[in-house]
């Protein structure tokens, strides 16, 4: 597919399958993600997601779900 076109996905990709990919992907190579693997898209996918859903909450004026991250990783 085309860079910076999505597919019709009905299955929005999380914090955690970005997670899980991603340390697969770092443990079957030499520790790093490459730029522009499919775990480094998987990343901004599922940010891209995380800022939606903030996005909406925000204005049905509720209150975010406990656990949801604002979208930016721990380090």
């Amino acid at each position: 597919m085309p860079a910076g076109v999505s597919s019709n996905s009905k299955t929005p990709m999380t914090q955690d399958a970005a997670a899980r990919i991603q340390s697969a992907t770092a443990r079957s190579g030499n520790g790093g993600v490459p730029k522009g693997s499919f775990a480094a898209r998987a990343q901004a996918a599922a940010a891209k997601t995380q800022q939606a859903m903030n996005a909406n909450q925000a204005a049905s004026g509720a209150a975010p779900v406990k656990g949801q991250s604002s979208g930016k990783a721990a380090k």
